[in-house]
């Protein structure tokens, strides 16, 4: 069964051709608790089916666990996917569960013949700075990635969580093809200066999280009652406490929507990200993450749902009433230093 493949969109103006929507692979082996491996295998293979070719993943998920989770599917489809992994959160051999943001230019060598050797890959499509060290100069670390693009081991340069300055800077030293931010219904800090930036240098926006972690789909309330102890979201302010009872109270009116579309909150909240690439003129390629193929199949048919200027208007005015920050320490955000 292959209806209901979703369209292409060319990811900046120096990228590749790739699905309106990538696959966030982090859940699979890191980060939101127990997982099953057949069934994220069965949910990678089931995307490929329905025309999702931009996968992503990163060295710091599971400390290098999720790259190589994801090798043998990369190997069996290595002309029909288009692997995205990232650099800079290194983790200290004498504690795990701490990272360390590194920029300098002998870390991204070592970090990307590391990655290379786990995804088994001879070249990185599109290789991310995953966040950004503001004590190394900007140009200096995306010279080094210029020059992975220049000795093969990389074809396409992003960058994740950086400011329209920082863009700017790096851009001018090579073009960047995509800025991998959180945007979604309840994140919505890049859209006065990083969104106008990445369209007037043609370049791809790339939203993690779209779904709120999950919260935009009415799967969780509370994420100290509802998720298991090793599930990151536990110690995200906006899922605990006060904050998740006011939040888990927005969701009704996404629910207002969905029940005029026959969709879930789900499909909503990616339906108005999916049509943000409409509203500010630049490609929008969001990387949902889910282990399951039947979400799967639920989040690329949002790909279809059109919201109305009225909807839009709607849910426009969601972010506003959000409480609590996206991250306990917003310092390693571009919306921390924007």
């Amino acid at each position: 069964m292959t209806d209901g493949r979703i369209t292409t969109a060319k990811l900046g103006d120096n990228g590749p051709e790739v699905g309106v929507q990538g696959l966030g692979c982090m859940g699979m082996s890191f980060g939101y608790g127990p997982s099953d491996a057949d069934a994220s295998r069965a949910t990678l293979e089931r995307a490929l089916e329905l025309g999702v070719t931009l996968y992503d993943t990163a060295d710091a998920y599971g400390a290098g666990e999720n790259e190589r989770f994801l090798s043998p599917f990369f190997k069996a489809h290595r002309d029909e996917v288009v692997i995205a992994t990232k650099f800079a959160l290194s983790i200290p051999p004498d504690d795990p569960t701490r990272r360390i943001v590194r920029n300098d230019p002998p870390y991204i060598r070592q970090a990307v013949e590391e990655s290379l050797k786990r995804l088994d890959v001879d070249v990185i499509d599109l290789y991310y700075m995953h966040r950004r060290d503001v004590n190394v100069p900007i140009e200096e670390s995306v010279g080094t990635m210029a020059d992975l693009v220049r000795e093969g081991k990389v074809k396409h340069l992003g960058l994740s969580e950086v400011t329209a300055d920082e863009l700017r800077a790096a851009h001018a030293v090579h073009p960047i093809t995509a800025v991998q931010s959180e945007w979604s219904l309840f994140s919505r800090d890049i859209e006065p200066k990083v969104v106008p930036a990445a369209r007037d240098l043609g370049v791809a926006l790339v939203p993690y999280s779209p779904l709120g972690r999950g919260f935009l789909t009415g799967s969780f309330t509370n994420a100290e009652q509802d998720l298991t102890p090793g599930d990151f979201r536990r110690q995200q302010p906006r899922f605990t406490g006060d904050n998740a009872a006011t939040n888990a109270s927005l969701l009704e009116l996404i629910r207002s929507v969905a029940d005029s579309h026959g969709a879930s909150l789900g499909q909503i909240a990616l339906a108005w990200v999916q049509q943000q690439a409409a509203v500010h003129h630049l490609p929008v390629i969001p990387i949902p993450g889910t282990r399951k193929p039947m979400r799967l199949e639920e989040n690329t048919a949002a790909t279809r749902i059109v919201l109305t200027d009225d909807q839009l208007d709607l849910l426009n005015g969601i972010a506003a009433q959000v409480a609590g920050n996206r991250y306990a320490d917003m310092a390693f955000t571009s919306a921390g230093r924007e």
